[in-house]
Protein backbone atom coordinates (compact mmCIF):
# COMPACT_ATOMS: atom_id res chain seq x y z
CA UNK A 1 0.00 0.00 0.00
CA UNK A 2 3.36 2.32 0.80
CA UNK A 3 4.22 3.53 -2.76
CA UNK A 4 5.98 6.69 -4.30
CA UNK A 5 3.11 8.66 -5.22
CA UNK A 6 2.85 8.99 -0.91
CA UNK A 7 6.83 8.58 -0.32
CA UNK A 8 7.71 10.42 3.15
CA UNK A 9 9.60 13.07 0.86
CA UNK A 10 6.44 13.87 -0.89
CA UNK A 11 4.82 14.01 2.29
CA UNK A 12 7.09 16.20 4.12
CA UNK A 13 6.70 18.44 1.42
CA UNK A 14 3.14 18.25 0.98
CA UNK A 15 2.81 19.53 4.54
CA UNK A 16 5.61 21.71 5.03
CA UNK A 17 7.52 19.04 6.69
CA UNK A 18 4.58 18.52 9.45
CA UNK A 19 3.75 22.46 9.79
CA UNK A 20 1.27 23.17 12.63
CA UNK A 21 -0.20 25.72 10.17
CA UNK A 22 -1.76 22.32 8.45
CA UNK A 23 -3.38 20.54 11.18
CA UNK A 24 -6.73 20.01 10.97
CA UNK A 25 -7.68 17.60 13.77
CA UNK A 26 -6.27 16.18 17.00
CA UNK A 27 -6.23 12.06 17.74
CA UNK A 28 -5.34 10.36 21.10
CA UNK A 29 -1.45 9.61 19.81
CA UNK A 30 -0.65 12.60 17.15
CA UNK A 31 -1.80 15.09 14.95
CA UNK A 32 -3.94 15.10 11.64
CA UNK A 33 -2.68 17.21 8.60
CA UNK A 34 -4.09 18.32 5.59
CA UNK A 35 -2.08 17.97 2.55
CA UNK A 36 -2.13 18.91 -0.80
CA UNK A 37 0.18 16.43 -3.28
CA UNK A 38 1.72 17.39 -6.20
CA UNK A 39 -0.30 15.41 -8.21
CA UNK A 40 -3.27 17.42 -6.93
CA UNK A 41 -4.97 14.62 -4.97
CA UNK A 42 -5.89 16.25 -1.13
CA UNK A 43 -5.10 13.77 1.57
CA UNK A 44 -5.48 13.36 5.44
CA UNK A 45 -2.22 12.67 7.31
CA UNK A 46 -2.15 11.07 11.27
CA UNK A 47 1.70 11.34 12.04
CA UNK A 48 1.99 9.39 15.34
CA UNK A 49 3.52 10.26 17.84
CA UNK A 50 6.48 8.05 18.53
CA UNK A 51 7.49 8.64 21.78
CA UNK A 52 3.99 7.29 22.91
CA UNK A 53 3.44 3.78 23.67
CA UNK A 54 -0.35 3.87 23.14
CA UNK A 55 0.60 5.55 19.24
CA UNK A 56 2.39 1.84 18.23
CA UNK A 57 -0.36 -0.34 19.30
CA UNK A 58 -3.07 2.39 17.66
CA UNK A 59 -1.01 2.58 14.42
CA UNK A 60 -0.28 -0.88 14.02
CA UNK A 61 -4.40 -1.98 14.83
CA UNK A 62 -5.75 0.59 12.48
CA UNK A 63 -3.09 -0.02 9.82
CA UNK A 64 -4.02 -3.57 10.00
CA UNK A 65 -7.99 -3.04 9.65
CA UNK A 66 -8.12 -0.43 7.50
CA UNK A 67 -5.99 -2.28 4.76
CA UNK A 68 -8.54 -5.28 5.02
CA UNK A 69 -11.78 -2.85 4.77
CA UNK A 70 -13.55 -1.94 1.67
CA UNK A 71 -16.86 -0.07 2.04
CA UNK A 72 -18.41 3.48 1.04
CA UNK A 73 -18.35 4.63 4.80
CA UNK A 74 -15.43 3.42 6.47
CA UNK A 75 -12.53 5.71 5.49
CA UNK A 76 -10.36 4.55 2.68
CA UNK A 77 -6.57 3.94 4.06
CA UNK A 78 -4.54 5.09 0.79
CA UNK A 79 -1.25 4.48 2.53
CA UNK A 80 1.36 4.20 5.27
CA UNK A 81 5.18 4.84 6.33
CA UNK A 82 6.71 3.44 9.35
CA UNK A 83 10.18 3.46 9.41
CA UNK A 84 12.28 4.14 12.61
CA UNK A 85 10.52 6.52 14.62
CA UNK A 86 7.81 7.66 11.81
CA UNK A 87 4.31 6.40 11.99
CA UNK A 88 2.14 8.17 9.24
CA UNK A 89 -1.28 7.15 7.93
CA UNK A 90 -2.35 8.71 4.42
CA UNK A 91 -6.39 8.80 4.20
CA UNK A 92 -8.68 10.07 1.77
CA UNK A 93 -9.50 14.20 2.66
CA UNK A 94 -13.12 14.25 3.73
CA UNK A 95 -14.39 17.69 2.88
CA UNK A 96 -16.82 18.57 5.72
CA UNK A 97 -14.90 17.00 8.41
CA UNK A 98 -16.08 15.41 11.78
CA UNK A 99 -19.84 14.93 12.36
CA UNK A 100 -18.78 17.02 16.33
CA UNK A 101 -18.06 20.04 15.10
CA UNK A 102 -20.36 20.16 12.46
CA UNK A 103 -23.47 19.73 14.52
CA UNK A 104 -22.26 22.32 16.28
CA UNK A 105 -22.76 24.79 13.77
CA UNK A 106 -26.43 25.17 13.95
CA UNK A 107 -27.40 25.68 10.68
CA UNK A 108 -24.79 23.37 9.29
CA UNK A 109 -27.13 20.18 8.70
CA UNK A 110 -31.28 19.66 7.91
CA UNK A 111 -32.41 16.65 10.13
CA UNK A 112 -32.85 14.99 6.32
CA UNK A 113 -29.44 15.21 5.87
CA UNK A 114 -28.85 13.80 9.91
CA UNK A 115 -30.71 10.51 8.94
CA UNK A 116 -28.28 10.01 5.60
CA UNK A 117 -25.52 10.41 7.90
CA UNK A 118 -26.69 8.14 10.59
CA UNK A 119 -27.59 5.34 7.72
CA UNK A 120 -24.48 5.32 6.74
CA UNK A 121 -22.89 5.00 9.82
CA UNK A 122 -25.40 2.20 10.48
CA UNK A 123 -24.20 0.52 7.23
CA UNK A 124 -20.28 0.95 7.79
CA UNK A 125 -21.34 -0.56 11.19
CA UNK A 126 -23.01 -3.67 9.53
CA UNK A 127 -20.93 -3.71 7.18
CA UNK A 128 -17.49 -4.61 9.89
CA UNK A 129 -19.95 -6.87 12.04
CA UNK A 130 -21.03 -8.87 9.04
CA UNK A 131 -17.54 -9.28 8.34
CA UNK A 132 -16.41 -13.42 8.89
CA UNK A 133 -14.45 -12.56 11.15
CA UNK A 134 -16.13 -9.09 12.38
CA UNK A 135 -14.40 -6.09 13.38
CA UNK A 136 -15.99 -4.29 16.92
CA UNK A 137 -15.07 -0.69 16.22
CA UNK A 138 -14.98 0.46 19.90
CA UNK A 139 -15.11 4.25 19.70
CA UNK A 140 -17.70 4.97 17.83
CA UNK A 141 -18.38 8.54 18.60
CA UNK A 142 -19.78 11.97 16.50
CA UNK A 143 -15.56 12.43 16.38
CA UNK A 144 -14.89 10.07 14.76
CA UNK A 145 -17.37 10.22 11.66
CA UNK A 146 -16.32 12.54 8.72
CA UNK A 147 -18.99 13.69 6.51
CA UNK A 148 -18.55 14.73 2.90
CA UNK A 149 -19.97 17.11 1.12
CA UNK A 150 -22.57 14.81 -0.02
CA UNK A 151 -23.45 13.98 3.24
CA UNK A 152 -22.03 10.73 3.69
CA UNK A 153 -20.74 9.43 6.25
CA UNK A 154 -17.01 7.66 6.69
CA UNK A 155 -16.05 5.79 9.96
CA UNK A 156 -12.76 6.49 10.73
CA UNK A 157 -10.43 6.18 14.34
CA UNK A 158 -9.61 2.50 14.11
CA UNK A 159 -6.98 2.20 16.59
CA UNK A 160 -9.32 0.77 19.25
CA UNK A 161 -10.68 -1.79 17.29
CA UNK A 162 -10.74 -5.42 17.76
CA UNK A 163 -11.28 -8.58 15.46
CA UNK A 164 -13.57 -11.54 16.48
CA UNK A 165 -11.57 -14.56 15.60
CA UNK A 166 -14.57 -16.85 14.38
CA UNK A 167 -12.12 -19.56 13.32
CA UNK A 168 -12.57 -20.37 17.36
CA UNK A 169 -16.11 -20.05 17.47
CA UNK A 170 -15.96 -16.80 19.48
CA UNK A 171 -18.16 -14.35 20.03
CA UNK A 172 -16.29 -12.05 21.86
CA UNK A 173 -12.84 -10.06 22.37
CA UNK A 174 -11.00 -10.34 25.71
CA UNK A 175 -9.19 -7.20 26.09
CA UNK A 176 -8.99 -3.70 28.49
CA UNK A 177 -12.25 -1.36 28.29
CA UNK A 178 -11.48 1.29 25.50
CA UNK A 179 -14.01 4.51 24.60
CA UNK A 180 -15.76 7.50 24.99
CA UNK A 181 -17.39 7.33 28.47
CA UNK A 182 -20.51 9.07 27.11
CA UNK A 183 -21.15 6.79 24.41
CA UNK A 184 -19.76 3.73 26.31
CA UNK A 185 -22.42 0.40 26.74
CA UNK A 186 -23.07 0.24 30.76
CA UNK A 187 -21.60 -3.49 30.56
CA UNK A 188 -17.78 -1.98 29.85
CA UNK A 189 -18.45 1.02 32.32
CA UNK A 190 -19.28 -1.70 35.27
CA UNK A 191 -15.89 -3.46 34.12
CA UNK A 192 -16.61 -6.07 31.70
CA UNK A 193 -13.47 -7.08 29.62
CA UNK A 194 -15.57 -8.85 26.89
CA UNK A 195 -15.88 -6.70 23.89
CA UNK A 196 -18.56 -7.72 21.42
CA UNK A 197 -20.14 -6.26 18.12
CA UNK A 198 -23.67 -4.76 20.78
CA UNK A 199 -20.95 -2.39 22.46
CA UNK A 200 -21.04 -0.55 19.28
CA UNK A 201 -24.91 -0.51 18.72
CA UNK A 202 -25.27 0.98 22.45
CA UNK A 203 -23.13 3.81 21.11
CA UNK A 204 -24.94 4.48 18.12
CA UNK A 205 -27.73 4.61 19.84
CA UNK A 206 -25.94 7.43 22.15
CA UNK A 207 -24.97 8.86 18.47
CA UNK A 208 -28.64 9.13 17.37
CA UNK A 209 -29.78 10.81 19.70
CA UNK A 210 -26.75 13.32 19.81
CA UNK A 211 -27.27 14.02 16.19
CA UNK A 212 -30.61 14.54 16.56
CA UNK A 213 -30.50 16.46 19.97
CA UNK A 214 -27.02 18.33 19.74
CA UNK A 215 -24.09 18.31 21.27
CA UNK A 216 -24.35 21.51 22.99
CA UNK A 217 -28.03 20.11 24.55
CA UNK A 218 -26.35 16.65 25.04
CA UNK A 219 -23.69 17.86 27.24
CA UNK A 220 -26.14 18.42 29.90
CA UNK A 221 -27.08 15.07 30.17
CA UNK A 222 -23.59 13.88 29.55
CA UNK A 223 -23.19 13.31 33.33
CA UNK A 224 -19.46 12.39 33.15
CA UNK A 225 -16.62 12.50 35.33
CA UNK A 226 -13.68 10.43 36.18
CA UNK A 227 -14.60 9.92 39.30
CA UNK A 228 -18.24 7.86 39.21
CA UNK A 229 -18.77 7.69 35.33
CA UNK A 230 -22.35 8.67 35.75
CA UNK A 231 -23.83 9.08 32.56
CA UNK A 232 -28.36 9.66 32.14
CA UNK A 233 -28.91 10.88 28.98
CA UNK A 234 -30.60 7.65 28.27
CA UNK A 235 -33.14 7.82 31.11
CA UNK A 236 -33.58 11.40 30.09
CA UNK A 237 -34.80 10.40 26.86
CA UNK A 238 -36.54 7.74 27.73
CA UNK A 239 -38.50 10.05 29.82
CA UNK A 240 -39.13 12.97 27.55
CA UNK A 241 -41.90 14.55 26.88
CA UNK A 242 -42.03 14.41 23.17
CA UNK A 243 -44.21 17.76 22.83
CA UNK A 244 -42.05 19.55 25.31
CA UNK A 245 -38.65 18.38 23.64
CA UNK A 246 -40.10 19.35 20.30
CA UNK A 247 -40.79 22.98 21.11
CA UNK A 248 -37.29 23.94 21.74
CA UNK A 249 -36.73 22.65 17.63
CA UNK A 250 -38.07 25.03 15.76
CA UNK A 251 -36.06 24.09 12.85
CA UNK A 252 -37.84 20.75 12.50
CA UNK A 253 -40.81 20.42 10.39
CA UNK A 254 -44.19 18.99 11.32
CA UNK A 255 -43.50 15.57 8.76
CA UNK A 256 -40.69 14.91 11.34
CA UNK A 257 -42.83 15.67 14.14
CA UNK A 258 -45.43 13.46 13.12
CA UNK A 259 -43.78 11.01 11.22
CA UNK A 260 -40.12 10.25 11.92
CA UNK A 261 -39.58 11.41 15.40
CA UNK A 262 -41.63 8.51 17.66
CA UNK A 263 -39.48 6.02 15.87
CA UNK A 264 -36.60 7.44 15.44
CA UNK A 265 -36.55 7.31 19.36
CA UNK A 266 -37.82 3.70 19.74
CA UNK A 267 -34.84 2.41 17.64
CA UNK A 268 -31.91 4.84 19.38
CA UNK A 269 -33.61 3.20 22.46
CA UNK A 270 -33.38 -0.07 21.57
CA UNK A 271 -29.86 0.58 20.42
CA UNK A 272 -28.91 1.98 23.69
CA UNK A 273 -30.38 -0.61 26.10
CA UNK A 274 -29.16 -1.62 29.08
CA UNK A 275 -29.10 -5.46 28.56
CA UNK A 276 -26.61 -6.09 25.52
CA UNK A 277 -28.72 -9.34 24.89
CA UNK A 278 -31.79 -6.87 24.35
CA UNK A 279 -29.97 -5.00 21.17
CA UNK A 280 -30.59 -5.26 17.61
CA UNK A 281 -27.64 -6.32 15.51
CA UNK A 282 -27.04 -3.31 13.17
CA UNK A 283 -28.25 -5.39 10.15
CA UNK A 284 -31.52 -4.56 11.81
CA UNK A 285 -31.25 -1.07 12.81
CA UNK A 286 -30.71 -0.43 8.80
CA UNK A 287 -33.92 -2.28 8.35
CA UNK A 288 -35.60 -0.05 11.08
CA UNK A 289 -34.42 3.06 9.46
CA UNK A 290 -34.35 1.95 5.75
CA UNK A 291 -38.20 1.67 6.82
CA UNK A 292 -38.55 5.52 7.64
CA UNK A 293 -36.08 7.40 5.84
CA UNK A 294 -37.36 6.06 2.22
CA UNK A 295 -40.54 8.18 2.33
CA UNK A 296 -39.06 11.20 3.30
CA UNK A 297 -39.56 13.91 1.20
CA UNK A 298 -37.05 15.71 -0.36
CA UNK A 299 -39.25 18.83 0.43
CA UNK A 300 -38.74 18.71 3.67
CA UNK A 301 -35.11 19.03 4.23
CA UNK A 302 -35.94 22.16 6.13
CA UNK A 303 -32.46 23.23 8.87
CA UNK A 304 -32.57 21.73 12.05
Amino acid sequence: MSSTQFSLAKLRAATNNFSTDNVIGTGRSGLIYKAHLSNGLTVAIKNYDPDRFQGFREFRAEAEALGKLRHPNIVKLLSYQASGSVMLLVYEYVERGNLHERLRESCSFSWFDKFKILRGVANGLAYLHGLENPVIHRDIASRNVLVDSDYEPRIINFGLSRTIDKCHSLSHVSTAVAGSVPYMAPEYRSGSTKATVKGDVYSFGILMMETVLGPTRCSRYFKVSAQNRDFDLVEWVRGIELDKIISDFSGYSGYFVDALWPEYIRIALLCANDNPEDRPVMNEVVQMLNQILPHTPASSRSTG
